[in-house]
């Protein structure tokens, strides 16, 4: 007869964890189609368009997977923030920054609100 060992409780994820880590997989996939279109156009040299992006998805990355900390959220905007420094490289891409800083500032309003309601 196998021993089954007793499960330690799992803490709830906040709702502002869960929408950064949401957010942040969006912009994931957005910065790694966005550094792929870059390279195809000629934007910006192989080297620049590759590692950028690379850097940028393994700050995100970094992030959402410390959503549930405050390093984690912090982190969020710093990607806000390179994401908006982007319209140096791209007016397009930089508009796509300004959009998901727009969606990452109210995710955080709404999700703070959230979780203060349910405490």
């Amino acid at each position: 007869m196998a021993m089954t060992l007793p499960r330690r409780g799992r803490r709830p994820r906040s709702v502002t964890a869960t929408l950064a880590a949401m957010l942040l997989a969006c912009e994931l996939v957005v910065v790694l189609l966005a550094a792929l279109a870059l390279l195809g156009l000629g934007a910006l040299p192989a080297g620049v368009a590759l590692g950028g992006g690379g850097a940028l998805i393994v700050l995100i990355a970094a992030a959402a997977a410390l959503a549930t900390k405050r390093i984690g959220i912090a982190l969020g905007w710093v990607v806000q923030v390179v994401l908006l420094a982007t319209f140096a490289v791209s007016v397009p891409v930089g508009i796509v920054g300004l959009v998901f800083a727009a969606i990452w500032a109210y995710s955080m309003m709404v999700g703070r609100r959230i979780d203060r309601r349910a405490a």
